[in-house]
């Protein structure tokens, strides 16, 4: 319990004004902890204050389009959080009738909802002994008990797990869990911990041996994948556009994109319009310019995209077009989002 009640003793006098901990429902945890999966918080907070406003209630986000959910979801990344909150927020109010469910299993039964999030939900709102682990929680155990186990393998994740499940305040089980995640966020940081005032540093094993930046180990993650975009940036003399809804289960699915040539490798304009893609498209007379002369370079979590916006001008074109003027409404990836900043189409 020692380990505990300092760190408890710390958050008391540390913890963060966040408006997520100012309230138990856990709509508005379930929220906020899916949106900081992969997120800082300094990030996610304005979308949680206007997700809030938006969908005030589970029922809101219910009946919300889900092109509408993702709009007010770009420039997070990872949309499939989204798509999952909507589906889960639909099953809440149509199938559970607005109660949101109570229980460590039940809860992990939503989609999209792991471990970690449900461990949150049950521990802050329901008072349930289960034991966060996430990023932060990692480096903290790793460090203080001296663990290099990788923690993104599949027996580190069983033993930081365990190992955190001895440890939670099975009377202040929420505070436990957000004392420790915090902790690791402002003090226990990745780079540059402040060990000289840890409240643990008499019995860090990590402090002791000179570990710090060595721990937590991390096994060499997955070979990223490098993929070459060419968007046709179709404008015609009435101010019209095209913009193609992404299908499927890749990246960015639901979000809307220019007419797009992906290529093995970086193209020129010649090799562009032989392409198969290219030829698709019922153009007639047409020019064509390149809008970036150096590849924007796009990182995702496993893959990097190479990036090049062409500038298609057309008479018209007999195709289901938009005006210019409601791209904007539509929900875009953050690589198309800086794009409209810098590009006019009046020039």
């Amino acid at each position: 319990m020692k380990f505990s009640n300092r760190l408890i003793d710390w958050y008391l006098q540390n913890d963060r004004d966040l408006p997520w901990r100012k309230t138990q429902n856990p709509y508005f945890i379930w929220l906020s902890e899916i949106m900081l999966q992969q997120t800082r918080v300094n990030q996610g907070l304005s979308y949680y204050l206007r997700f809030t406003k938006e969908f005030p209630t589970v029922f809101d986000l219910a009946n919300a389009k889900e092109s509408t959910v993702l709009k007010r979801w770009q420039g997070l990344g990872y949309y499939s959080r989204a798509r999952n909150l909507h589906h889960s927020a639909k099953y809440i109010a149509n199938e559970l009738q607005g109660v949101f469910p109570n229980t460590y299993t039940e809860i992990k039964k939503l989609k999209g909802v792991g471990d970690y999030t449900a461990s949150a939900i049950s521990s802050i709102c329901f008072h349930l002994p289960e034991a966060v682990v996430d990023g932060n929680v990692y480096r903290v155990l790793a460090r203080y008990f001296g663990i290099d186990t990788p923690i993104n393998s599949s027996k580190g994740i069983k033993e930081f797990k365990e190992l955190a499940q001895t440890l939670i305040d099975v009377k202040k089980p929420g505070t436990h869990n957000q004392a420790i995640m915090d902790f690791g966020a402002l003090h226990c940081k990745p780079q540059n911990p402040l060990c000289t005032t840890c409240p643990l540093n008499d019995s860090c094993v990590a402090l002791e041996k000179k570990w710090i930046k060595e721990l937590p180990v991390i096994e060499k993650k997955i070979k990223v994948r490098k993929r070459y975009f060419n968007y046709l940036v179709i404008l015609t003399d009435r101010q019209k556009t095209v913009l193609n809804e992404r299908k499927g289960k890749g990246i960015w699915q639901g979000l809307y994109e220019f007419p797009v040539v992906e290529s093995e490798k970086s193209i020129d304009e010649t090799a562009l319009v032989i392409s198969e893609n290219f030829k698709q498209l019922p153009l007639k007379k047409y020019q064509i310019s390149l809008f970036n002369e150096k590849e924007i370079v796009h990182k995702l979590s496993h893959q990097h995209l190479y990036t090049k916006f062409w500038i298609v001008t057309v008479a018209d074109l007999e195709e289901s077009l938009i005006s210019w003027s409601a791209v904007n409404k539509y929900p875009v990836p953050v690589l198309i989002a800086n794009f409209l900043k810098d590009f006019n189409p009046s020039h």
